[in-house]
């Protein structure tokens, strides 16, 4: 089934190269909404993350945790102590807006938005002041997609790979 969205004026979707090349150029990550809870979606991406399938440096976002996964948690993007290249969102529709403000505000080069969320007014003011802009798409799922780590569990078990063997028959 394919959902229909509403357009962004001025603003196209990146294709999967496109989006490849950002987390290539990705070297911080900054995820709003993270939550302490295991069962939860951003917790478990979270965990993905920071595991050894990335080589990003992931700083977390929540106002009501003090640590989640061993990692500080700070109250705003702006409390941050850097600028993350990328800021993942793990909020309501509703929040988007605010968080985009946000990550323009401190200079953060991307605004990505996790699967299931879309937000033309936050794309349109991220991609208006120059953020590349990604919606409706999970980030652990596209880097371990790209990157050979794709697998039930969510985690590269180096079992499954996508790259071509140098085996030689």
């Amino acid at each position: 089934m394919t959902i229909l969205h509403e357009p962004v004026e001025g603003w196209t979707e990146p294709g999967a190269a496109d989006r490849l090349a950002l987390m290539e150029h990705t070297e911080t990550v900054a995820m709003v909404g993270v939550s302490a809870n295991p069962a939860r979606p951003s917790n478990f991406v979270a965990t993905y993350l920071l595991s050894s399938s990335t080589d990003f440096d992931v700083y977390f976002v929540n106002p009501v945790a003090d640590e989640i996964l061993g990692q500080p948690c700070y109250p705003s993007l702006a409390d941050l102590p850097l600028v993350p290249d990328l800021v993942d969102v793990f909020r309501r529709p509703a929040d988007l807006p605010g968080v985009a403000s946000e990550a323009i505000d401190i200079g953060a080069k991307a605004f990505w938005v996790q699967l299931g969320l879309w937000s033309p007014e936050a794309a349109h003011l991220a991609n208006e002041a120059g953020l590349d802009v990604v919606m409706d798409h999970c980030l652990k799922i596209e880097h371990a997609r790209f990157h050979g780590g794709l697998h039930l569990s969510g985690f590269d078990t180096g079992v499954v790979d996508s790259r071509r063997s140098r085996r030689r028959h």
